[in-house]
């Protein structure tokens, strides 16, 4: 069965910041679409961001490029298996230079935080309990 794929782009001051970043956070990079103007993001198999440069990513829109620290223009919520795996991502982003978005939001049911990373792009990471999904 066709799995699609989901490709982030996002636009960054610095590629190798953003590299380092995301690494840091347990992702891999993939080297075949990545260089000095972009790093391909592994989150998942079917999940991968693409942190271009201002540059690079002006070529693929003729509209203002937001500036993410001053003003939102998407949120990112990334699935957990856990609580435990919410706030292990959650500490791993601030400890590689994140800012936390002080957004616990503990529903019993459903528990998630949030951060940003050094471009001021918003993340969520969600645990939601499968039996409340089930139900």
């Amino acid at each position: 069965m066709y799995q699609q794929m989901i490709f982030v782009n996002l636009p960054v001051e610095n590629v190798e910041t953003s590299r380092k970043f995301f690494t840091e956070l347990g992702y891999s990079i993939n080297p075949q679409f990545s260089n000095e103007d972009c790093a391909c993001v592994v989150i998942s198999d079917t999940i991968i961001a693409m942190m271009l440069s201002r540059k690079r990513y002006a070529d693929f829109t003729k509209k203002e490029i937001a500036n993410s620290a001053r003003t939102s223009e998407v949120l990112l919520c990334l699935s957990a298996e856990s609580r435990e795996k919410v706030d292990e991502l959650v500490e791993r982003a601030l400890a590689a230079g994140g800012t936390d978005n002080d957004d616990t939001q503990d529903h019993g049911f459903m528990y998630g935080r949030s951060f940003d990373d050094p471009d001021g792009h918003s993340w969520e990471v969600v645990w939601m309990d499968p039996a409340a999904v089930e139900g």
